[in-house]
């Protein structure tokens, strides 16, 4: 540009007249101009979606794109998974439990033709829907499902939200209930409930325990009461466990069945008699 200038102004200098090359620097500033307007550069991660005289044309890939300045108007879209946080929302359960509950969702951009044109702010709308929907699942459970089954309701509400986003070409992924906020008081009546169930359960253990040892024992005296000799020989073991445990006398009764022959016989001595 810098010779044709040159080059017209020698020649106007030269003759006096305007040179041909005059001409030249007009248009050649206007097709700079075009082309600098015209060049886009389009991420591996965007879409662009472009509309001619406000009409949808076309979406263009990615890399060095080209388009009709002030005919063509791009608009790049993000397919990139996108992590939002839902704002904290207060929630009554169906037990009738005040609670703050907040969430994450995962979603991308899968058509970026309906992202832009069937939404105006499709981010923001997905957030909306992210809220609601997180209060209409937690309003119909209990609060011990809500602090248990997470999986589940994770699962219903992915579910919902994807399927009201899907005409605005909003494939989520995944939504997760994080925290799970109670208040004071009803964390302290979680922690009396909790304890007295701990202390019906080992209530319950004992006495499944005590059940059972007295059945063993009813069963042992059954066969026991059948063997006077095996009472002996249990009543010996105990003998014998309680010398060594302490040094102490232990009388030791002499069986009834040893002395019984020399009891006959001095009752018939006495009756002789």
């Amino acid at each position: 540009m810098l010779d044709i200038w040159q080059m017209a102004v020698g020649q106007i200098g030269s003759d006096g007249g305007i040179s041909p090359w005059m001409w030249m620097i007009p248009i050649v500033i206007v097709v700079i101009i075009i082309l600098v307007n015209s060049i886009r550069i389009i991420k591996e991660y965007e879409r662009g979606v472009v509309l001619r005289f406000g009409k949808f044309h076309m979406t263009k890939e990615p890399g060095f794109r080209l388009i009709f300045p002030w005919i063509d108007r791009m608009t790049k879209i993000p397919i990139r998974i996108v992590t939002m946080d839902v704002q904290s929302q207060e929630v009554i359960t169906k037990d009738n439990v005040s609670v703050k509950v907040n969430a994450v969702a995962y979603f991308r951009v899968v058509d970026p033709e309906k992202a832009f044109l069937e939404v105006e702010e499709y981010l923001q709308a997905t957030s909306q829907i992210a809220q609601t929907t997180l209060r209409s699942v937690l309003g119909q459970v209990s609060l011990d499902d809500v602090l248990s089954n997470r999986e589940e309701i994770n699962m219903e509400l992915q579910t919902i939200v994807d399927k009201l986003t899907d005409p605005w070409g909003v494939k989520v992924t995944a939504v997760e209930v994080k925290d799970v906020e109670l208040t004071e008081q009803l964390t302290r009546a979680m922690a009396r409930e909790a304890e007295a169930e701990r202390e019906r359960r080992a209530k319950v253990i004992h006495a499944d325990g005590e059940f059972e040892a007295s059945q063993r024992l009813s069963d042992a005296a059954s066969i026991i009461s059948k063997e006077p000799a095996a009472l002996q020989l249990r009543y010996l073991q105990t003998l014998t466990e309680i010398s060594v445990e302490k040094n102490s006398t232990i009388i030791f009764p002499l069986p009834i069945e040893v002395i019984r022959p020399i009891m006959d016989i001095m009752d018939k001595k006495n009756k002789r008699e």
